[in-house]
């Protein structure tokens, strides 16, 4: 059994905080971490059901955030709403493949890594250009294609969701603060329902205590999202999201070098 101490489920959740709402990988920074604490996540079904579930954390901190925007409208729950259904069905289609399967392959972390960062580059110029200073502005095809980006970052660990669907909102007319915030918001639907589906078919393989350490991974996630979301609006008003992609595809090199030779 692989499963983490206290102190490493709270160093995990710091790390999911720090880069739930990036572009640069929740998972894929989760993943090197559990190789470097020498954590079996490819062959232990608690340690994946921890690296899904302290994403609840992170999730939790934009309710807090945007809870009253969101309670008074209409019109961007509706751009939620259309953004989640293509997310949904391809993530209830290819869930036993992205739990049993791709979740911690690390040749798949590596290349996605960089392949979003690489393209990452290339919509952050088209930004400079962007035809819509709203998501409530953009048509609502293009809200789905979003929703559709979404739901491919889901079968690709490495892809980062908040990178696919900031990359799918910046190809599709967004400008780069627009695109962080429609990221942010569609992360609600989308993760509160993988997460309850991924705890409600791994309850019984978590073991004595592991619920506990559940609950550690999540306040620590919550307490750093919380910073990280408002911070991250600064960052790319003034710098966009090249830094970001520069990272992914740095990070890539060393995750290759290390852990695929």
């Amino acid at each position: 059994m692989g499963r983490v101490s206290a102190w490493e489920a709270l160093l995990l959740g710091v790390v999911e905080g720090l880069t739930e709402f990036l572009p640069v990988s929740s998972t894929g920074h989760l993943t090197l971490l559990f190789h470097l604490l020498g954590l079996p996540v490819e062959e232990d079904p608690f340690l994946k059901t921890f690296l899904v579930a302290i994403q609840l954390g992170a999730i939790l901190a934009v309710l807090l955030l945007y809870g009253r925007r969101l309670a008074a409208d209409r019109a961007l729950w509706l751009r939620i709403a259309v953004a989640f259904v293509p997310t949904g069905v391809i993530g209830f289609l290819f869930y036993p493949l992205i739990k049993g399967v791709i979740l911690g392959n690390d040749a798949v972390v590596a290349f996605f890594l960089f392949f979003v960062g690489a393209v990452l580059l290339f919509a952050d110029r088209l930004a400079e250009r962007a035809q819509y200073q709203d998501v409530k502005a953009l048509p609502l095809a293009r809200v789905a294609w979003i929703g559709v980006f979404q739901g491919l970052a889901a079968l690709f660990p490495g892809t980062s969701r908040s990178g696919a669907t900031i990359l799918g909102g910046l190809l599709l007319g967004l400008n780069r603060q627009a695109a962080a915030e429609f990221s942010f918001l569609l992360a609600l639907p989308t993760m509160f329902a993988a997460v309850g589906y991924d705890l409600w078919k791994s309850a019984p393989e978590v073991p004595e205590g592991g619920w506990s350490l559940l609950l550690l991974g999540f306040l620590a996630a919550l307490a750093t999202a919380l910073v990280t979301v408002r911070w991250m609006l600064a960052f790319v008003a003034r710098h966009g999201f090249r830094p970001f992609a520069l990272y992914r595809m740095a990070l890539a090199a060393v995750y290759a070098f290390f852990f695929l030779r």
